[in-house]
């Protein structure tokens, strides 16, 4: 361990329009934040092609290019952007102790976590290889792409039968692959889709092999009761089989749900630590949007500061 030990009123952990977006707002408090930006800088927008549903980009962005104008515009305020992953947190006393990269220790007035959530993902080759070129985790940001063609979506709960809906009321067709022979979806979404003459819910069913080299233009799919493989014509493919929290360095250190959402204060961005706040994705399971989470992390640096300032610290 570092002996080198460094004090911060504002400690963001996490990129991403959460983690920027609170960085930009503490840095023209003046409050001189530092920025940690974890394993993938820019979370997950990096990995995003065309991002068209963010306000101010009329021609769309890529996912890179908008994540990179986020950090520029955060140093230009005066945020300390640095690449590093946080391994550590203590929050049993203030100033609290946060550790980058098992060796340099920070102690932080306030904390704003803004480490994202992963999407689960079905671990097949094909399945990295064109995501981003047919292959998504995310109807509404993408299913834009795909108006007027017939797509295929892995899941079976809740958030499978909203974003299946949401794909019918845009694309042609939409299958929905299932592997067992029910959903675990609530009653109500699973009549909705079963009622969509635009969704052929396809049961015992698994994905085989997403096909296509540059781009999706199908996916061969497997009955797991008769062993018969057949492919269905597809542009898109879209898995919904839910998202991890990046929140795992936090467990008994803040409470949080039992999926390992953040659990904040409603109106707020305040956890049940004082001085520590959570904004973005780690703590918001339902929208999971770049505008939402900007927005969270705007709500995070006001609520940081105002606590600075409520202790005198400012």
């Amino acid at each position: 361990m570092s002996t080198e030990i460094e004090k911060a009123k504002v400690l963001i952990i996490g990129s991403g329009p959460a983690g920027y977006t609170a960085a930009i707002y503490a840095s023209r408090a003046g409050l001189n934040p530092i920025l940690y930006t974890g394993g993938q800088p820019g979370g997950q927008l990096t990995i995003t092609t065309d991002v068209e549903n963010y306000p101010g980009y009329p021609d769309g962005i890529m996912g890179p290019e908008m994540m990179e104008d986020f950090r520029k515009q955060a140093e230009r305020f005066g945020t300390s952007v640095r690449y590093g992953v946080v391994t550590q947190v203590d929050f049993s006393a203030r100033p609290y102790t946060i550790t980058v990269d098992d060796q340099k220790e920070i102690l932080a007035e306030t904390v704003v976590i803004s480490t994202g959530a992963s999407a689960k993902w079905l671990g097949i080759e094909s399945e990295e290889r064109l995501n981003g070129k047919g292959v998504s985790a995310c109807a509404v940001c993408d299913g834009f792409f795909f108006r007027g063609q017939d797509v295929a979506i892995v899941g079976a709960g809740d958030t499978a039968c909203e974003e299946a809906s949401y794909l019918a009321n845009i694309c042609s067709k939409v299958y929905m692959l299932v592997r067992r022979d029910e959903m675990r979806a609530s009653q109500i979404m699973q009549k909705r889709v079963m009622n969509n003459p635009k969704i052929e819910i396809l049961w015992n069913t698994e994905t085989d092999e997403i096909l296509g080299e540059e781009e999706v233009n199908g996916v061969r799919v497997l009955n797991n009761q008769t062993g018969e493989k057949k492919e269905l014509k597809v542009s898109g493919f879209f898995v919904a089989i839910g998202h991890e929290p990046n929140t795992a360095i936090f467990k008994d250190m803040i409470d949080m749900d039992e999926n390992g959402y953040i659990k904040t204060i409603p109106g707020s961005t305040k956890t049940n630590v004082e001085g520590v706040f959570a904004c973005g994705d780690a703590q918001d399971h339902i929208y999971r949007q770049a505008v939402t989470a900007a927005g969270t992390g705007c709500m995070a640096a006001l609520d940081a500061e105002r606590y600075l300032a409520a202790q005198e610290l400012v």
